[in-house]
């Protein structure tokens, strides 16, 4: 066993120090702060009672001691290993000494190297070996982060010096250095090892024999920096065809080709590629948007990596309120002014490119929020899961000037977009009345209907419309990795005739979604306006080809309103679920006749609205509680279509009908009946109805 390991072994049994612990066990075990790459840690909270790179310093030796090498080689490797993470050690008081004396503890490779030559300075060990130490700890996880994209292949260069200088041939050097990214990168994930082994034997073999290889396209190193996203389904190369468009990239981009970029992946994997694009151009600049100057080889996005992470549930999240926040900036901030070193103005959300006096090889980049906008994300993440959360929302929308519609939903968007894919069976009724091949479906969701289409009527190319953009990327990483035909964009549900064509349209559909129209949009000052409605049909019918139809399926009051339903709760909490509905339900007021512990009177499209929250669950509640499902009876429905869209628009079909599930979800949780006490089935909860638009 490696003398390193015996070491861990020994410390990790006495949950100590001894005097003879080796410095750089000593440097990994006191540090006060966890400084890890964030993208391989599941989760943050674990950070205070684990050493995470203690961890994987031991599973690289472990790898190391199994693998075949000579003695001398091994003992060189296990000396790089064991120090090649030591700039992420030692205490708060031992960092900022380091910092003061000039060690770059922030590019870690170089500032463990530093700490390396410190140490071996004092213990005097033979020449050349610690001088190879101490270029294979600078070098340390370089191929590895070439082949991510993160770094010019110049940066392994240093390696050169071991052979021209004849410390090692170039048969010992190409051993040994694809004997140490085996520990470096089979240490984070084995699978890892087995995915990049061929690139990673063909560049060790470029390097031990001095040879260059083919300098990367722009394009291409985006392209590696977007793999995990590409993996995730996002469509690089018409996502990096728009962006053409927009800029001349490789010309933009240029000055990023003899720079490294740390932390880039984790920091910014969630964001489409055209922001990604745009915080490297932010990046480029100081903070009076001035280049940076040739002698900044060094972009760290390590700061804004940690802010953009924290633990949600016991898992580490992306924290999607500063990302809104961050995507909002970026789409307001047009390609002309960044590449002029403008920016955009705003009192809660500012963009910092900082130095540090004793690095001048690297820039800081990170994203500022104010006092203010921090203390309300803090409050938004602790009031999750709270009756507190839908306010905490709306404070942090009106602070950033946030759309209700586009940005309704935060930690259950994914939860939401699968849920909507189940629905497919009561999804395919609507298919019967689809006519043509031009089919706009608006809010599409998770895509199912989308999906359908394109099944179930082959001739069809349909085109999903929504004004999320994280619905939408969904959707494209969605069409990606499944290869589908349908197509999706931005755009707004009340302004069709601005992305759409008039007359162009043979079916729009609206499925389940003219009531999230309804209960998210302000129209004249209000949500919950039924002028919103009448707007979606009439931008609707603005972009409809002649013979082209409406289809609407939705949620319906039903009549006659005036009804009263009993609800009994046959589970303990229920009665408070209700009264906790009728004060947080701000669509209309709920009245409700509590007439004993577990039983309330209500008016029956009251209690059916309440019901449609109450079958969702409590993951549900924040978000359900925020919209009204039925907004009309059958006749209003009726006389609304009729007002608006004139009375040449003819109603081909007009049904209602309880969807099925609700009965069965709502089984052992409430007895349903008349005020007398009598059973009785549900009320409606579903319409259809289907508009055509005359020849």
């Amino acid at each position: 066993m490696l003398q390193s390991l015996k070491a861990i072994a020994n410390y990790r049994k006495e949950s100590d120090l001894a005097w003879d612990t080796p410095t750089w066990l000593k440097l990994l075990v006191s540090a006060e702060e966890r400084i890890v790459n964030l993208e391989r840690i599941h989760s943050i909270g674990e950070l205070k009672d684990a050493n995470p790179v203690l961890d994987y310093v031991e599973r690289t030796l472990l790898i190391l001691d199994g693998l075949p090498l000579s003695f001398w080689i091994k003992e060189l490797l296990e000396d790089v290993l064991v120090w090649s993470e030591t700039a992420k050690g030692g205490t708060v008081r031992e960092r900022l000494r380091w910092q003061q004396e000039g060690i770059n503890l922030f590019v870690h490779n170089i500032g463990s190297a530093q700490l390396y030559v410190r140490q071996a300075q004092a213990e005097k060990p033979a020449f050349p070996r610690n001088t190879m130490t101490r270029i294979l700890i600078e070098t340390h996880g370089l191929i590895g982060q070439y082949i991510r994209g993160e770094i010019p292949f110049a940066e392994n260069r240093a390696l050169l010096e071991i052979t021209r200088k004849g410390w090692l041939s170039h048969e010992e050097l190409e051993l040994a250095l694809l004997a140490l990214n085996e520990c470096i990168i089979a240490g984070v994930d084995p699978e890892l090892w087995e995915q990049v082994r061929s690139e990673v034997e063909q560049l060790i073999g470029w390097i031990a024999w001095d040879n260059a290889p083919v300098a990367w396209s722009v394009k291409e190193r985006l392209e590696r920096l977007r793999s995990v996203s590409i993996h995730e389904g996002e469509p690089f190369e018409q996502a990096y065809a728009e962006l053409e468009h927009e800029l001349n990239v490789d010309k933009t981009l240029a000055p990023l080709e003899n720079r490294t970029l740390w932390y880039v992946e984790s920091a910014l994997q969630d964001f489409s590629l055209q922001e990604l694009v745009k915080v490297f151009l932010l990046a480029l600049r100081d903070g009076t948007g001035q280049e940076l100057p040739a002698t900044v080889r060094h972009i760290s996005f390590e700061s804004l990596m940690n802010t953009m992470h924290y633990d949600y549930r016991g898992i580490k999240k992306i924290n999607v309120y500063k990302k809104r926040m961050i995507e909002k900036y970026l789409h307001a901030l047009s390609w002309q002014d960044i590449l002029q070193g403008k920016r955009k103005h705003n009192p809660h959300l500012n963009v910092v490119v900082e130095h540090k006096e004793e690095l001048q090889s690297t820039v800081f980049f990170n994203f500022h929020f104010s006092s203010a906008a921090e203390k309300l994300i803090d409050f938004c993440i602790e009031a999750e899961k709270t009756p507190l959360y839908d306010k905490a929302i709306l404070l942090l929308f009106d602070l950033f000037g946030l759309r209700r519609d586009a940005y309704d939903r935060f930690h259950n968007e994914e939860t939401y977009l699968a849920d909507m894919n189940q629905t497919v069976d009561y999804k395919k009724v609507i298919l019967d009345y689809v006519t043509g091949t031009r089919v706009l479906d608006i809010g599409p969701g998770g895509g199912v209907l989308l999906d359908l289409i394109e099944q179930e009527i082959p001739d069809v190319k349909p085109l999903g419309l929504d004004i999320s953009v994280n619905v939408i990327e969904a959707l494209k990483r969605k069409k990606q990795l499944e290869g589908h035909r349908w197509d999706v964009m931005k755009g707004d549900a009340l302004q069709l005739e601005e992305f759409i064509e008039p007359g162009s349209m043979d079916t729009i559909i609206f499925s389940s979604i003219l009531h999230e129209l309804y209960s998210y949009m302000e129209r004249d000052g209000a949500r919950f306006n039924l002028h919103t409605v009448e707007a979606a049909l009439q931008s609707a019918y603005h972009v409809l080809a002649p013979g082209g139809r409406i289809i609407i399926r939705d949620g319906i009051m039903t009549e006659p309103a005036e009804q009263r339903r009993r609800i009994r709760f046959l589970e303990p909490d229920g009665m408070e679920w209700l009264l906790r509905y009728a004060k947080d339900f701000t669509g209309r007021h709920i009245e409700v006749e509590r007439v004993s512990e577990h039983e309330a009177i209500l008016p029956v499209n009251d209690a059916m609205e309440f019901l449609y929250t109450y079958t969702w669950g409590t993951e549900a509640y924040m978000h359900e509680v925020q919209e009204q499902f039925g907004y009309f009876t059958p006749s209003q429905y009726e006389e609304c279509i009729r007002r608006t869209l004139g009375s040449q628009a003819i109603i081909r079909e007009s049904r209602h009908y309880l969807q099925e599930g609700y009965t069965e979800a709502l089984a052992g949780r409430i007895g349903f009946t008349d005020e007398q006490g009598q059973p009785v089935p549900l009320p409606d909860s579903t319409c259809l109805f289907v508009i055509e638009k005359p020849q």
